[in-house]
């Protein structure tokens, strides 16, 4: 199915992306995952290239427009050369870190982080989930409490993005245990920051790539200057902004399933059995079938939302139909997919098997898919 989505702009925009992976990424995957981090060289590569901060004002060096099909091509691009992990770092960085600077940012935080971020020379953070609370974060046990000159964070968090490159973190924490949903607060956390320390780098199933970390605030002493955006608002600011979040989790979801289906096309094309190709049994081309039509049903779905999205439209309960939806079809696709490799899908020297479990985070982070399903039921019977 030929997508409409895109014009001659994003076109040439893949292009240059399409350079990039290929000369910059590509190459050093197997290292990043053996060590579980990305290189910071390629972040200030990306940033020259003006892949970062696409949406951010150009007086900050973004490039100033607001239009997420741009952001659509790097993922489209980083998920077919088999490199979720650097995907997942981009995506932190440009639709959760960056969206609540733009937004919520003093003019002196802007300035400071802004630039940066899109240059790929300071990395971003969002620490949201703790040891004792994910989706319900509410049970947020981080804490920020008043002094006479600001405030002192305590607290631990886990499972964080960039958590180990980071320079600087968005930090959702308490600060009045009296006060429900209001009693949350943003801050922005530089990492240079005495009583701020980095705990482990996480292993993972999968995205072993990215550096996911713990992060530990041992008494760190902020200013008002450090909060972001309204004392007492941050539960409302991450809700404001989970739609846009959710939304970059789903298009990650079907471009990592559409890249397994193409892989797997070819694999079948050029693998026998029996002395036949194995896309020549009725089986083979029934299971292609199905993942083909599912795939184009499911995109312009994402297409679809994508509009909302630019167009300022796209509700909380949009986006969770999108995230619970294609994350759930990422599994289903990329299952088959593995299955029509034989004994091969399962060695890690294969893309699909990478894939496979890659793909397992997806219905859990950013909220897991009981919740959404939550929120979707919610406003169906409200």
């Amino acid at each position: 199915m030929k997508r409409t989505l895109y014009d001659a702009d994003h076109d040439l925009f893949r292009e240059t992306v399409r350079e990039f992976v290929t000369r910059e990424v590509a190459p050093h995957r197997e290292r990043w995952e053996q060590a579980g981090l990305v290189d910071r060289s390629v972040w200030s590569m990306a940033g020259s290239l003006g892949l970062l901060g696409i949406g951010a004002p150009s007086e900050h060096g973004g490039g100033g427009v607001a239009d997420y099909r741009y952001r659509m091509v790097v993922i489209e691009e980083l998920c077919a050369a088999d490199s979720a992990s650097f995907n997942a770092g981009l995506s932190v960085q440009d639709d959760l870190v960056l969206p609540y600077l733009i937004d919520l940012g003093t003019t002196d935080q802007q300035s400071r982080w802004i630039p940066a971020m899109c240059a790929g020379t300071a990395i971003g953070a969002l620490a949201m989930t703790e040891p004792g609370a994910g989706s319900d974060l509410q049970r947020v046990r981080t804490t920020a409490r008043r002094t006479a000159d600001g405030w002192i964070l305590e607290g631990q968090k886990t499972f964080i993005t960039n958590g180990i490159l980071a320079d600087v973190v968005v930090v959702f924490a308490r600060t009045d245990a009296d006060a429900g949903a209001r009693g949350f607060t943003l801050f922005l956390v530089d990492t240079t920051t005495p009583g701020f320390r980095r705990g482990r780098k996480l292993e993972k199933l999968g995205l072993r790539g990215n550096d996911t970390a713990e992060l530990f605030f041992d008494g760190v002493v902020l200013t008002d200057a450090d909060v972001l955006g309204t004392v007492g608002a941050g539960f409302g600011h991450l809700m404001e902004r989970l739609p846009r979040e959710r939304l970059s989790i789903a298009a990650t979801s079907l471009a990592s399933a559409q890249s397994a289906f193409d892989w797997t096309k070819n694999y079948v094309r050029d693998r026998k059995a029996f002395g036949t190709r194995i896309d020549g049994f009725q089986n083979t081309r029934f299971v292609l079938a199905e993942i083909g039509t599912e795939l184009d049903v499911a995109w312009t779905y994402l297409d679809r939302s994508i509009a909302f999205l630019n167009d300022g439209e796209l509700s909380a309960v949009d986006a969770a139909k999108a995230k619970w939806w294609l994350s759930d079809l990422q599994q289903r696709v990329v299952d088959r997919c593995l299955q029509l490799h034989g004994g091969y899908g399962y060695m890690l020297e294969y893309p699909v098997a990478r894939a496979y479990a890659d793909a397992r985070i997806q219905p859990i982070y950013g909220g897991t898919n009981e919740i959404m399903k939550e929120i979707i039921g919610r406003d169906l019977v409200r």
